[in-house]
């Protein structure tokens, strides 16, 4: 298949390319590389993957991009909340115009998987399933809430990723399983605010070979949303800095009373859907945070600031 993938040179994207390529897809990146070029640079020479750099909001270069593809994989984003409440316009711009664009110019026969997040929930009681309302409470959730509205009007495909976790060619510290990772490496002692929070987790590769899955199974799972994760890594904040004490030694983290998550996210979430068709999961997070640790006590940060009194809120 011919496949575009917008912010192919980001953290998922990185990781999935090398993926479609092996099984002999024809992959076009567009990226405006923003975090730069050298995470693809292991694979540019590949003769199936085609570079270009550009921007979602050109709706004219894109669509000169998007002719005769078979698939988009849209991963083109501002994400989280932090980066979306620095600049609100530059994420509605990006976020929710861009995806606009790509909804508008996709064609009928074209599959448009969309990466959306489990952001979209908000603060909700109990299990969530694709049929709990989505009531976001960040802009970052919003975005991606109106994100999914479109997508799935053209019947496209939006898959809510639980928090994404693992090494990548564009490594990111700001998930919290990374982050959290990190800052034990680092610090060894600091504090953990609102630690009862249940988060669920997925490694990056697994989140990419979602994405490839939903693109092998689009007649199945077009026009639908889908929860994208594993019930088995449902589990508290807590739970995950424990996981990640056991497996450093000499580290302590205690449990802070003060502190605040903007997204509020404290819930359970069911993948029974997209399990019915034959996903599943394959690395936990004990194996991410093992495969971290080979490589974060390398990584200088000078930015991560003083240990004392750290709090992780993602």
């Amino acid at each position: 298949m011919k496949i575009l993938i917008t912010g192919g040179a980001g953290y998922l994207g990185s990781t999935m390319i090398p993926m479609l390529l092996q099984k002999g897809h024809e992959v076009t990146l567009y990226d405006i590389f923003f975090w730069g070029i050298s995470p693809i640079l292991p694979i540019a020479d590949n003769n199936n993957l085609k570079i270009i750099k550009g921007d979602i909001r050109d709706r004219e270069h894109l669509a000169n991009v998007m002719t005769g593809k078979d698939a988009i994989i849209h991963l083109a984003a501002i994400v989280g909340y932090p980066a979306r409440d620095n600049d609100p316009e530059c994420a509605i711009n990006t976020n929710i115009e861009g995806t606009k664009n790509i909804s508008e110019l996709k064609i009928a026969n074209q599959i448009l998987v969309y990466a959306s997040t489990g952001s979209c929930y908000g603060a909700v009681k109990g299990l969530c399933s694709e049929e709990t309302s989505i009531s976001p409470l960040t802009l970052y959730g919003s975005s991606k809430a109106e994100g999914e509205k479109m997508v799935l009007a053209v019947g496209g495909i939006a898959l809510r990723l639980a928090t994404v976790f693992g090494l990548s060619p564009r490594l990111r510290l700001d998930l919290l399983v990374n982050e959290l990772t990190y800052k034990v490496v680092s610090c060894k002692e600091f504090d953990l605010y609102e630690g009862s929070f249940r988060r669920t987790f997925l490694h990056v590769k697994d989140a990419a070979q979602a994405f490839i899955f939903a693109i092998e199974h689009a007649s199945e799972m077009k026009g639908q949303a889908y929860n994208v994760g594993d019930e088995k890594m449902n589990m508290t904040k807590y739970q995950l800095a424990m996981l990640i004490q056991k497996n450093v030694k000499g580290s302590k983290i205690t449990e802070s009373s003060s502190g605040e998550d903007k997204d509020k996210r404290d819930y359970e979430v069911s993948y029974a859907k997209i399990k019915m068709l034959g996903y599943k999961s394959t690395l936990s997070v004990e194996q991410g945070i093992r495969d971290m640790l080979k490589v974060f006590p390398h990584i200088l940060r000078t930015e991560i600031g003083s240990c004392k009194n750290m709090k992780i809120p993602i």
